[in-house]
């Protein structure tokens, strides 16, 4: 049985190796040696957090990235997958969101995870973020073709209109792109995927070219946010609900409630930036609160749309958030941010057991060893079904 500070010195050592294997220039021999005991350290320490939810602190977590790198540099020393691990996977490109304004360390990471050669990502940065995240997120879009910056930024505002415009900036500039993509998934920069790309591929399928849109008719605590006008209030970075009534919304469509988070066709997409009912709708919804966890799931309900599911519940298994008020999970190990757990190493028996195709939340730099574990599995499982060898394409 490994024991906390047995784990705190196996991580500790990992960090030492890896900081050197990056800085000493070594063989091809003796650097695949080092890497095969990084892996077994890591995997040694995995497989014991995974069977208990004790938590230990450790901050000794190794830089993946530097402005002084250059591109390939900076591809090969974090061993981005460079080439499509199958046939299948290359036959059917993702498109990405990534909204992001912190935390560049941990977005990396979520980007690294969720990174492949055939896929296509837009990057989101909020209008507001400080200029070095800026900075560092347009130096790592830069080293990749199939990666790029929204042409349009929004000053985001928690559970604002902007966050839902985020994401339309982003699919009219994917739409754009020459990328044939067959769905578009929106993520925040302190997600992270549970499943590999082959595997969110497989769930996609599934669903036979509908849209993942979780949700229902709105519950009770969840009216207000459509019955009354709301406001932006930039300056504060806050949402303000005024006494002022809504009037109904436009077309006598029926609003509902659901995830912001969703999975949606090409053609889907590119409908609903075009439908005049999906037009006044957005204008409708721009003086609600939080419009991002009704538009998507009003608009995949009305039955002439585009891949559209009009008795669709809460189905999807997207993401996997324990709440604060959710008691049927086994509590969060990590800390609660706006009634959200972050995932401390204790919960990572739940996230591995977990069929959601992602997680909320991450933070790397509060609990590193969460994110590294998650990776080491997923790119293990990728690389075991890999249709061609890319070893030794690791990055811990």
């Amino acid at each position: 049985m490994i024991y906390p500070k047995q784990l705190f010195f196996i991580f500790l050592a990992l960090g030492m190796v890896i900081l050197l294997n990056s800085i000493l220039s070594q063989s091809q021999i003796k650097k695949a040696l080092v890497f095969s005991q990084q892996i077994s350290l890591l995997e040694e320490a995995c497989q014991a957090l995974a069977k208990t939810k004790k938590s230990f602190f450790w901050n000794h977590l190794p830089k993946t990235y530097s402005h002084s790198s250059n591109c390939k540099d900076f591809i090969l020393k974090n061993n981005y997958i460079t080439l499509p691990l199958s046939e299948e996977e290359a036959a059917f490109p993702l498109a990405y969101i990534l909204t992001v304004h912190k935390e560049f360390e941990t977005f990396e990471r979520l980007f690294r995870a969720i990174y492949m050669p055939q896929n296509i990502y837009c990057v989101h940065v909020d209008e507001k973020a400080s200029a070095d995240f800026m900075q560092a997120v347009d130096s790592l879009v830069q080293c990749f073709p199939n990666t790029f910056l929204a042409s349009k930024m929004e000053p985001v505002v928690y559970g604002g209109i902007s966050r839902l415009q985020a994401d339309l900036n982003c699919m009219k500039d994917l739409l754009a792109s020459d990328v044939q993509w067959k769905y578009v998934i929106n993520l925040c920069g302190q997600d992270f995927p549970l499943k590999t790309n082959r595997e969110i591929i497989h769930h996609i399928k599934s669903f036979k070219g509908k849209n993942i849109t979780p949700g229902v008719l709105p519950p009770a605590h969840a009216i207000p946010r459509t019955k009354y006008v709301h406001r932006e209030d930039i300056v504060n970075s806050r949402v303000v609900r005024t006494r002022v009534l809504k009037p109904p919304p436009p077309h006598n469509i029926t609003i509902y409630f659901g995830s912001a988070y969703v999975a949606l066709t090409r053609e889907f997409t590119r409908f609903i930036l075009e439908d005049q009912r999906a037009t006044n709708l957005l204008l409708w919804s721009k003086d609600t609160y939080s419009p991002d966890e009704h538009y998507w799931v009003t608009l995949n309900r009305i039955a002439d749309f585009p891949g559209s599911v009009p008795d669709a519940k809460w189905e999807g298994d997207l993401r996997a958030i324990k709440w604060s008020d959710d008691k049927t999970h086994d509590g969060c190990h990590g800390h609660y941010v706006r009634d959200v757990c972050v995932y401390g190493t204790g919960d990572l028996q739940w996230l591995l057991k977990s069929p959601s195709m992602f997680g909320n939340k991450f933070e790397l730099a509060s609990y590193p060893p969460t994110v590294e574990c998650l990776e080491l599995r997923l790119r293990k499982r990728a690389l075991d079904y890999a249709e061609i060898s890319l070893q030794p394409h690791w990055a811990f």
